[in-house]
């Protein structure tokens, strides 16, 4: 069988391509220490049992000065705390979110900023931000979830300090 050179040269090169980019990848993992988020990073619970968990109670936590942490369930179709009634927030403040889920395969994407990460039942996705101007954020599930997933969705109202309730806040277990 006989091959012409420039198809030959055109094989070459996409082998080339692939041992590069496998090179790439091979490289992060071991010489960078790149890890794949998921269960090493954030944990894993037992997805029937929230009550025993501190997602029994989603809300937010104050842990520090000017330090939170949001508890939040993601569950067919909506979010807990966001879903009916916005997530308050102080702005300019650290908040450390802490998503899990009971159900379903979901995604949380906050609308105007880089937050956005699958929820997996049985694991706690956490990613820390900081809202530096009082206003509105928008929160929807990005990965389909069921015949309602068009109607998941969510607020999150970013106030001024001054005008942040902390009487609402739920204490931390």
């Amino acid at each position: 069988m006989h091959i012409h050179r420039f198809e030959k040269i055109w094989i070459g090169l996409s082998l080339f391509l692939i041992a590069v980019c496998t090179g790439i990848v091979i490289y992060g993992f071991v010489a960078l220490d790149l890890k794949v988020p998921g269960i090493a990073d954030s944990g894993t619970i037992d997805p029937m049992n929230l009550a025993e968990t501190e997602f029994a109670q989603p809300g937010v936590r104050k842990v520090g000065e000017n330090e939170y942490e949001v508890y939040m369930v993601a569950r067919q179709f909506l979010f807990l705390p966001g879903t009916g009634r916005p997530l308050t927030l102080p702005a300019g403040a650290e908040v450390t979110f802490h998503v899990t889920s009971p159900d379903v395969l979901h995604g949380i994407h906050v609308s105007g900023t880089n937050l956005n990460t699958m929820v997996i039942p049985g694991q706690v996705a956490t990613f820390k931000t900081v809202f530096p101007e009082a206003r509105t954020y928008g929160m929807i599930c990005h990965e389909y979830c069921g015949p309602a997933h068009h109607t998941m969705e969510g607020l999150i109202e970013i106030v001024p300090p001054s005008e942040f309730d902390e009487t609402t806040l739920l204490t931390s277990r």
